[in-house]
């Protein structure tokens, strides 16, 4: 039986007007992956004492229950047990909601210390645990205020509700957390535009905002000495002010102070965009090649709303580039922009850099509008000709972004470039196209790369698409330390 071979095309005609990297040989490759392993030390550094904060303050949460004779209550298999662990359940879920927000506002230690992937993983772990917990207390304490003065459940709710202390602003702020939680779930969410997503996710904060003040006000937990009111309202006032902080006033200063504006737009590919940006002193942002920023366009409807697009181009320090296929509001926007349009930013973010190399080989595999930031990095990154590959993933060769770019990479700097168009496979190698589905995915990757052990692996696309691809990796012998992904799906 004839099977198909991944193609090895290459793009071999830059545009004229692209910016030509000088060619980096080996010694200047040793040089980046040495400092990518300082990079790597600094990551496990800022990883370290973010889980050591997270930990410490979660088993701080666990003592206040303790002290507060939580573990005697239990013994008693009644009411006050069922107290007790609505107490417990009700510390931990405040505590998991507080750090909800935390997460929200990208403070810069959680930020480097878990890098994109991990926040987003800890984002959906917090969420789903923190509303769980909050309705579990919510029931418990219900049974055993009832059980205690031996009266139906919804009395007990009833009264809960319209007669103790600041409960009516934690029902509504309960509502608000539901309603996030059911329209983040992935089959609400595919039916939300972006925008429209974003915008009822803002309302966690609020809810957040509402379903606390009653613990503050009378939870006996919360009272019972100035240590416990400390922790709390100081917890309370730190996530409040990192919103504040670190997604208002950190972004707006540095707005001002950079003052970027669009100063080119173009297609790029059919159905594409690129929007070059300049402003001042860029060269101070500390943007790394293969990060991406929060941006908002200002002029024109939809100014406000914010979206994440990851550089195209690796940062120069007098312009930023960024590209997207149009697939929605937000990004047809793009191509509506107009030189000298402002711009508002938050970044940067993200950890797939090149200080998450370990060795001199590149091999990077980047699906749709996940080209771009692959491309910046093979822009800032040292290697010698032959020694770094990208492949190309897209539904039509038309339809592929960044093909300047990659043509003055393969001429200039030795680039292997494998473009791999049309429709996806319908096989566990779902990363591959139709055309490739008689291939594993193992012995295609093997195929691309014989000597796969010797490389750094570089993944960006859609979530599923970068799952599929990484179980396949694996199986071709990739050590997980050589993979790195970064995911925008929250």
């Amino acid at each position: 039986m004839t099977t198909a071979t991944p193609s090895r095309t290459t793009v071999t005609a830059p545009h004229p007007s692209s910016r030509l990297p000088p060619p980096l040989t080996s010694p200047r490759a040793t040089t980046s992956v040495r400092g990518s392993r300082r990079g790597r030390s600094a990551r496990r550094a800022w990883n370290v004492a973010a889980t050591a904060v997270i930990w410490l303050t979660s088993l701080f949460v666990l003592a206040l229950w303790v002290a507060g004779g939580g573990i005697q209550d239990l013994w008693g298999f009644d009411a006050a047990a069922l107290n007790s662990l609505g107490r417990l359940t009700g510390l931990v879920a405040s505590n998991l909601l507080l750090y909800q927000v935390i997460l929200l506002a990208r403070i810069p230690l959680f930020e480097r210390g878990f890098g994109r992937d991990g926040l987003t993983r800890m984002h959906r772990l917090v969420g789903f645990w923190s509303l769980s917990l909050m309705l579990a207390h919510i029931a418990l304490l219900v049974l055993g205020y009832a059980a205690a003065a031996d009266v139906n459940v919804v009395v007990q709710l009833w009264e809960f509700v319209w007669d103790y202390p600041g409960m009516l602003l934690a029902t509504a702020g309960t509502i608000l957390i539901i309603l996030v939680a059911i329209t983040s779930m992935r089959r609400a969410r595919a039916k939300l535009r972006y925008e429209s997503w974003h915008l009822l996710h803002l309302y966690a904060y609020l809810g957040v905002g509402l379903a606390l003040p009653h613990q503050l006000w009378t939870g006996a937990d919360f009272l019972f000495s100035p240590v416990a009111t400390a922790y709390w309202w100081g917890l309370w006032a730190i996530s409040a002010a990192a919103i504040v902080v670190f997604r208002i006033l950190v972004p707006l200063a540095r707005s001002l102070r950079h003052r970027v504006r669009v100063t080119d737009v173009r297609p790029d590919g059919v159905g594409g965009v690129a929007v070059t940006m300049t402003g001042r002193r860029l060269d101070r942002l500390g943007a790394h090649a293969g990060q991406f920023f929060i941006w908002r366009f200002l002029g024109g409807p939809g100014a406000s709303r914010a979206n994440p697009f990851s550089l195209a181009a690796a940062p120069d320090g007098r312009s930023l580039t960024i590209s997207a296929r149009i697939v929605g509001d937000g990004t047809a926007r793009l191509a509506r922009l107009t030189p000298g349009t402002p711009v508002l930013f938050e970044g940067p973010y993200g950890t797939m850099t090149g200080d998450a190399r370990t060795g001199a080989k590149l091999l990077m595999i980047g699906a749709g509008a996940g080209v771009a930031p692959l491309v910046s990095l093979l822009q800032a990154e040292g290697y010698a000709p032959g020694e770094a590959t990208l492949v190309t993933r897209d539904h039509s060769t038309q339809a592929a972004l960044r093909t300047e770019a990659i043509g003055t990479l393969v001429a200039h700097r030795g680039l292997r470039h494998i473009p791999l168009p049309g429709p996806r496979a319908r096989t566990a190698s779902s990363w591959l196209p139709a055309s490739h589905a008689a291939w594993t995915g193992s012995d295609a990757l093997r195929h691309l790369a014989p000597d796969l052990e010797d490389y750094d692996v570089f993944l960006c696309g859609p979530a599923p698409w970068m799952k599929a691809l990484e179980h396949d990796l694996r199986a071709a012998g990739v050590h997980r330390s050589r993979i790195h992904s970064e995911s925008f799906t929250v």
